[in-house]
């Protein structure tokens, strides 16, 4: 039924599914002209901003929905991934919270959590953070990443490197889960070991090419404490 909103927000995931955002947005802002007060149809208009990087007017979307639904919790997420992506850590945290507190079952929002506040150096808050994701969903691969991020973090070596050992065998093609190993072992004076990871890594992600070869680069040198890493 053409004249539904539902329907054209159907047509919207499809094409938001295949990345294909600006056409996404046509689809989700023809559902907002047919019921400018469903708020569903802003929030998903939001997330395509946001994977455009369009901030303000994502910013404006979730507001929308916020202000038709207050206990829409996927908007009070959408405003807590923008913030941390703007790296305004304490405003992500506020909002990842409001939307936990509407949906406590979600492990993504643990996730998301954990993530701010590794971000903000509160890494024992973090763990806790991560675990609870796991918990609510064990097949939460980016929680289980960022569970040994934060414990390399803590200088947590071993028990990274079993998580990262299990995880392997779940996402074996994840360039990310590679390059920690190879981070972890370098740590460990293990060289041979971080040598493999890190070209595993190279052969799965070409275009954090310069990344990776400038990591295999400084195999030789003083570790340089760096927290960066490739996103899973």
């Amino acid at each position: 039924d053409k004249y539904t909103p539902e329907s054209w927000i159907a047509l919207g995931n499809c094409f938001s599914l295949q990345k294909e955002h600006e056409t996404a947005l046509k689809f989700f802002q023809r559902a907002i002209q047919i019921d400018p007060e469903f708020p569903y149809a802003y929030t998903l208009s939001g997330h395509e901003y946001v994977a455009n990087d369009n901030w303000d007017k994502a910013l404006a979307c979730f507001r929308n929905a916020i202000a038709l639904d207050n206990r829409h919790y996927n908007a009070w997420y959408g405003l807590g991934i923008i913030y941390y992506r703007q790296e305004k850590y304490e405003s992500s945290e506020y909002h990842f919270k409001r939307a936990l507190a509407i949906n406590s079952k979600s492990s993504v929002l643990y996730c998301y959590i954990g993530m701010v506040l590794h971000a903000s150096s509160r890494l024992e808050d973090a763990l806790e953070m991560f675990e609870k994701a796991i918990k609510i969903d064990p097949k939460n691969t980016l929680a289980k990443y960022k569970k040994a991020s934060v414990l390399v973090s803590m200088n947590q070596y071993e028990q990274a490197k079993e998580v990262l050992e299990v995880l392997k065998d779940f996402a074996p093609k994840e360039a990310p889960i590679y390059f920690l190993m190879g981070k972890i072992y370098k740590k460990l004076k293990q060289v041979d070991k971080a040598m493999n990871c890190y070209t595993m890594a190279l052969d799965l992600d070409t275009k954090s090419a310069s990344y990776i070869k400038a990591a295999i680069e400084k195999l030789n040198s003083p570790d340089d404490q760096s927290e960066e890493e490739l996103e899973l």
